[in-house]
């Protein structure tokens, strides 16, 4: 298939369309309405269901019961809109239903601003709701893999029963590039839908879908098979690409649109004389930890490059353990850092490591 000229957050749109997606409830936030704007328009087309709702609580909730019926479902906001979302991602985890969420992240705290932003780290992998659980987060740092995995989440969110959410940034959503789209998918009959959904099938005993367990032995024993099932996901899905990492003694560790500004970073070092690699996660959970912590046995120094305050940063020391040196580099409000800012960081780091 041929490439296309996409916007990120209408091909983000089309690449579920095209994973078989039957509903969407969201509710309009910059800089991802234009997700919005393309499933209003394709949804009634093909017949299936698109509803703006009255807002983000409304949205996840309408997700919520979708899921509960075996529906392939999604919904899309921007950090704020996301915030509002969070007690019912909890509900969604506890009832062990698959359900896609994207957030195209913007500048805050608060409301903030419209620009692109990596504030929402912490929120994504380590706060997603109240109690024990994570969901799978997938980082892309251009369109094209925000079309590949947008369909991946789907299939991940399936496989383990659990919420799946892609976290990209206004800049990833707003930029055009070219693209490819997967081939259409059919929609699931409501005949194949999964045994433990709530379909008012007659003939059998009737399913419950629920978050709510009395007793703490109970809750408890909700919880094991949770943290089994995250372990298993934990062992299996953890996803990152590498730049040049074979002979590099200083690593840049940096995810989405930042990781992309550092292919450039480490092209330019290289062309300086330092041996310069790049680790970009592209599952922020489960967290490449495994991976940065063998080449933190092979490198001096890693310096870790993000849109925000320092968040990701605390899973890379995690993973380094003290095996070399770790600093930070970061820009907030909205302010993209650039290849000519990052360098000097990559070379006051290589004289600290000598």
């Amino acid at each position: 298939m041929a490439k296309e000229l996409w916007e990120g957050n209408a091909a983000l749109a089309e690449a579920a369309i095209r994973a078989g997606v039957e509903a969407f409830f969201g509710y309009p936030i910059t800089p991802q309405t234009e997700v919005l704007e393309h499933f209003s328009k394709r949804m009634p087309e093909l017949g299936r269901v698109f509803l703006q709702a009255e807002s983000e609580v409304a949205a996840i909730n309408m997700v919520y019961g979708a899921a509960c019926a075996g529906a392939r479902v999604m919904t899309s906001s921007s950090s704020p809109g996301v915030s509002l979302m969070q007690e019912g991602f909890s509900y969604i985890a506890c009832s062990e239903v698959p359900a896609v969420v994207t957030n195209i992240m913007r500048g805050g705290p608060g409301l903030g601003n419209v620009q692109p932003a990596q504030g929402d780290y912490f929120q994504a992998v380590k706060s997603a709701g109240h109690g024990d659980f994570h969901m799978i987060v997938l980082a892309p740092a251009n369109v094209q893999e925000l079309i590949d995995l947008t369909v991946l989440a789907f299939d991940l969110a399936e496989k383990y029963r659990t919420l799946a959410m892609i976290v990209a940034d206004g800049s990833i959503g707003q930029m055009m590039e070219p693209a490819e789209m997967p081939p259409m998918r059919p929609v699931r009959p409501p005949e194949e839908r999964p045994d433990w959904a709530l379909t008012g099938a007659k003939g059998r005993d009737p399913n419950i879908i629920t978050s709510l367990y009395l007793g703490a032995e109970n809750l408890e024993r909700v919880n094991l098979r949770l943290q089994a099932k995250l372990k298993k996901i934990a062992a299996n899905e953890v996803r990152w690409k590498e730049y040049s990492t074979e002979d590099a003694d200083l690593l840049l560790v940096a995810y989405g649109t930042v990781g992309r500004i550092c292919q450039t970073v480490v092209r330019e070092a290289r062309r300086a004389g330092m041996k310069v690699g790049l680790l970009r996660p592209i599952t922020l959970w489960p967290f490449p930890s495994k991976r940065i912590a063998e080449l933190a046995e092979q490198v001096r120094g890693i310096l870790t490059v993000e849109m925000n305050a320092g968040q990701m940063v605390e899973d890379v020391r995690l993973a380094v353990e003290g095996r070399c040196t770790v600093r930070f580099y970061g820009r907030m409000g909205g302010v993209i850092p650039l290849p000519d800012e990052i360098l000097p960081e990559l070379e006051k780091l290589d004289a600290e490591c000598r």
